[in-house]
């Protein structure tokens, strides 16, 4: 490998990527009170000098780690530090999957939408519903047709009114710039 001048590593930055969850806890000699309730695997939750914890964590070959700094004393764990890690770590993964994503569809209208129009997009708002998915309906206000806003609202009311038994209204139509929106989200069976 030759040497980089600056000339050749000018506008490169390099970042290391931090762990997140490791900078949270602070493990060993980085906590920094006088005593802990320590707590973990086959030992008795009790408070101890932080000497005392230390020890007893290095004779086990395991970390002190600190969970709760906030409480009086601070609770720790003695624990492997990189176990404990990994562990936590599969738990978010976990909890991110569990978790419900909602998707927003989008429906378009013109002001002066046709009827076969319409009822096709009604179709494809009956289906996005049934899937689980929230919509997100407005008509599109060009150039002068602006002045048809009442028809607009129209429109979306009676998309609306149509999709009683499916939807719930979130948000009644309303004029934002150009566009006048309104939000229906499934109901729950």
């Amino acid at each position: 490998m030759g040497i980089i001048n600056k000339k050749q590593n000018r506008g490169r930055r390099f970042y290391m990527k931090k762990d997140s969850l490791k900078d949270q806890y602070r493990i060993n000699g980085q906590i920094r009170v006088r005593e802990v309730r320590v707590v973990g695997d086959d030992i008795e939750p009790q408070v101890y000098p932080i000497d005392q914890a230390l020890k007893m964590a290095e004779d086990r070959g395991l970390d002190l780690v600190e969970i709760s700094p906030k409480a009086k004393p601070p609770v720790c764990r003695i624990t492997d530090f990189s176990k404990f890690i990994y562990q936590l770590k599969k738990r978010q993964k976990e909890q991110k999957a569990k978790q419900a994503k909602v998707n927003v569809k989008e429906i378009r209208f013109g002001p002066q939408t046709d009827d076969h129009d319409y009822n096709f997009k009604l179709k494809h708002a009956i289906s996005f519903l049934e899937d689980g998915d929230k919509v997100k309906a407005f008509v599109f206000f060009r150039g002068r047709s602006i002045v048809f806003k009442e028809q607009g609202e129209v429109l979306l009311l009676r998309f609306a009114n149509d999709l009683e038994e499916y939807a719930k209204v979130d948000q009644l139509p309303v004029l934002e710039g150009k566009r006048m929106i309104l939000l229906l989200s499934p109901k729950k069976k």
